[in-house]
């Protein structure tokens, strides 16, 4: 059975650039998650943290708005899709993926289709309403029942049955930050674990890898910690897995250098929560103290980030594995698994 070193931070707080104390922790999804993937794929999980603390969620990853079925958020992304073909057109902000209402785009879908409407033409009204929301920074519903976004098939839901849509969707995923964060608060892994500085060199070498979800948290206390220095060390020396999602990465600043004085994952490829995805929130606009991309590119990693913010995207260079954002969460830890031979 492979093992897994799930590295996260205990930080509950952080100073912003002009040292207000800012409210942190580690990020919901990217603990949830890939620990689920990680457990279901029968790896055995050991979570650590700096201190040996009980980790905190960031109550910002437990708003209900970074909590919407995979499904709506698919087809989301499906519809936005028909107008930015070329990913250079647009630019996706976390305002419009989770502040205009369009999640709710996919259960309109299926409830023009149980009206009657033709799902092509319910489609068409839908991506009509849809960029004129996107561009114009207006809520999704309230396009929908513009009659300028184009006629809506007779059959079409009337505007107090939308509405009444977009705020099941909203309760629902009301529901499911609750229940996550009830998960997340209760796990005895999470609320047990072990100290970095407990961890042995032997023990390591019952290990296979190591693995550092984000939120804000690794760049208060794992990004100079020498004990994240001695384990990230040890696997690379030995070709295990290196792996970090969003903030993540911030812990590899910890690491030291190798035989040739150079940062000992100098040159390597990865990809790491982006400035421009800083700056969409409370900690860029309040003043971050700090940039993790700015800082990982400058000790030497070559930042391969995608073309656009806020979508899922993972970079593999040997044996070091990162994701970009929350979004990658699911796709981080699949490569993992498939680093570990288990997928």
């Amino acid at each position: 059975m492979a093992r897994l070193l799930f590295v996260v931070s205990s930080a509950t707080e952080m100073a912003l650039a002009d040292g207000t104390p800012h409210e942190i922790g580690y990020w919901p999804e990217e603990v949830y998650r890939p620990l689920h993937r990680y457990l279901e794929a029968d790896v055995e999980v050991v979570v650590a943290t700096p201190d040996g603390a009980a980790p905190t969620p960031d109550p910002l990853g437990l708003e209900p708005r970074f909590h919407y079925r995979d499904e709506d958020e698919d087809f989301l992304a499906s519809v936005i899709r028909t107008f930015a073909v070329d990913p250079e057109d647009i630019r996706i902000t976390l305002h419009h993926l989770t502040g205009l209402d369009l999640i709710a785009a996919r259960s309109i879908q299926l409830a023009a289709g149980s009206a009657g409407v033709d799902p092509v033409d319910a489609r068409s009204h839908i991506e009509a309403a849809a960029r004129v929301a996107w561009f114009e920074d207006r809520n999704f519903v309230d396009a929908l029942c513009d009659p300028a976004t184009g006629a809506a098939p007779s059959e079409f839901p009337g505007e107090a049955q939308l509405r009444a849509i977009a705020g099941d969707v909203q309760r629902e995923a009301s529901a499911e930050a609750e229940r996550v964060r009830i998960e997340l608060t209760t796990s005895d892994l999470l609320m047990n674990p072990r100290s970095l500085s407990g961890i042995t060199n032997e023990e390591l070498e019952g290990f296979d890898g190591v693995f550092f979800p984000g939120g804000h948290g690794p760049m208060v206390d794992l990004a100079a910690n020498p004990d994240v220095d001695r384990l990230v060390r040890h696997f690379h020396e030995r070709s295990q897995v290196v792996s970090a999602v969003c903030h993540g990465p911030a812990a590899l600043l910890s690491v030291g250098t190798g035989y040739d004085g150079a940062w000992l994952l100098d040159g390597y490829r990865m990809t790491v929560f982006t400035n421009d995805e800083e700056d969409q929130v409370p900690v860029g606009q309040l003043g971050a103290p700090w940039y993790v991309e700015t800082a990982v590119r400058n000790k030497g990693a070559v930042v391969d980030n995608a073309p656009n913010e806020w979508v899922s995207h993972v970079v593999v260079d040997r044996n070091v594995v990162t994701g970009q954002n929350p979004a990658s969460s699911d796709a981080v830890a699949d490569a993992v698994l498939k680093k570990l031979e288990v997928l």
